[in-house]
């Protein structure tokens, strides 16, 4: 076995600073398509039904499917650092692409292609950082640089609010290619390679039979089950923010109060990501998520009840932590599960499964809409599929030994040897 190499604590800093900038442009770009929902469905030249909107926006998705599955391969392959920087750049020149775009399916055809550089990011930016964070840290760490995502979320929530009705829908669109004359030079100047990155040259024949092992055994189902977690997260992720405005509007409020809404559910999804990921590194991140989700069901099912305001925005609060919140510690869970040969692997292949539940949820809120069950059945449904994953979370099985890797820091100012080191918390 290699033994991983040192890397200093700036570098290490670095690394998390630059994965959390990414995040928060990947979770902007991706939840700004429902914060500009209500102007593409009263923009008049393109004269969008619910169903080609819910279309549209799951036209990204498959991208991310698609990005996440190639992008977790590779990037145990040819390295994190690489493959960040392609992504990033990919998806920055895509969104730009996308504030230009002159009809609906150029609009679909350049956020399908921008999806590949989104579901590029999250496999590749999980795996470097839990491999430069010191054991004991490494879900507080990873939570804290997942949080960028219901952060870009809340990003595309304010500047809605205060760009949508006087600039229009292109502006925001456009603050996702920022990326580009901002992130990718710091990249290319600061960005570490992971410590535990084996060149392929280096691995001989385990690197081609590392998916394999994760789909057979017991190792085979807790990818299943892992899979299964995300698609229920990501479904509950991407159906909630691409139809909350729009649903809130149809129960009665006006676009500024229907889009508070929406600020507040990834405001709680912060929230819900680092109080998860602090609590998974003490009690394991098994019983946190499955907590979460059942969290999700109670305050879903409960937004479906008339209740004044106030509470309502409560119940939104806790289900963004809840729901978003929660997808941050599935991805710890993942990540802390497989060792470093396969963990960005592991961590495609089950979040680009996920990614059919991203598809789905903006499809299936479409639909909700247009067969007219409104805010209710809509949530209703929603809180079925949590139920789902809380299932999945709780059923993962135990790593069969061979999966956890050896409790190593990852920074210069690691203890001499023979010193003992914290142990992980089990998954």
């Amino acid at each position: 076995m290699t033994t991983p190499s040192v890397i200093a604590p700036r570098s290490a800093v670095a690394a998390v600073a630059l994965c959390f900038g990414a995040i928060v442009f990947d979770g902007y770009d991706l939840i700004v398509y429902g914060s500009a929902l209500p102007a593409l469905m009263q923009y008049e030249p393109w004269a969008l039904t619910p169903t080609q909107a819910g279309a549209i926006g799951s036209y990204a998705l498959v991208g991310m499917l698609i990005g996440a599955i190639a992008s977790g391969w590779l990037t145990d392959r040819l390295g994190r650092r690489r493959l960040f920087i392609a992504s990033l750049t990919w998806f920055s020149v895509m969104m730009g692409l996308v504030a230009l775009a002159p009809t609906p399916e150029t609009l679909g055809l350049f956020r399908f292609l921008a999806g590949l550089g989104f579901g590029g990011i999250p496999p590749t930016a999980i795996a470097l950082v839990m491999e430069v964070t010191r054991a004991g840290r490494r879900h507080v760490v990873n939570g804290l640089m997942l949080c960028g995502f219901p952060i870009g979320g809340v990003l595309a929530a304010v500047l809605a609010l205060a760009l949508l009705e006087p600039l229009g829908f292109r502006v925001l669109f456009a603050m996702g290619a920022l990326p580009l004359v901002t992130l990718v030079p710091l990249a290319l100047w600061l960005l570490p390679e992971s410590p535990s990155f084996v060149p392929r040259t280096a691995r001989g024949r385990s690197a081609r039979h590392g998916l394999e092992r994760l789909l057979r055994g017991r190792a085979g189902v807790a990818t299943f089950l892992f899979a299964m977690a995300n698609f229920c997260g990501f479904l509950l992720v991407f159906g909630l923010n691409t139809w909350l405005p729009q649903l809130m509007r149809g129960a009665g409020y006006e676009l500024g109060s229907a889009l508070a809404f929406l600020l507040v559910l990834n405001v709680g999804a912060v929230v819900g990501g680092l109080g998860g990921s602090a609590l998974a590194d003490r009690w394991g991140s098994r019983w946190i998520a499955t907590v979460l989700f059942s969290l999700a069901v109670i305050s879903l099912g409960l937004i479906a009840v008339p209740l004044p305001t106030a509470v309502l925005y409560l119940l939104v609060f806790v289900a963004g932590a809840a729901t978003t919140g929660n997808q941050i510690v599935v991805y710890g869970y993942v990540a802390a599960h497989y060792p470093p040969a396969r963990r960005a692997t592991a961590l495609g292949l089950s979040s680009g499964f996920g990614r059919l539940g991203a598809i789905t949820g903006p499809l299936l809120g479409g639909a909700l809409v247009a067969a007219g069950l409104g805010l209710g059945g809509n949530v209703w449904v929603f809180a079925v599929v949590a139920v789902v994953g809380a299932l999945a979370c709780a059923l993962v099985p135990r790593p069969d030994g061979e999966t956890e890797e050896p409790s190593l820091p990852a920074t210069a100012d690691r203890a001499a040897p023979g010193t003992p080191q914290p142990r992980e918390v089990p998954s």
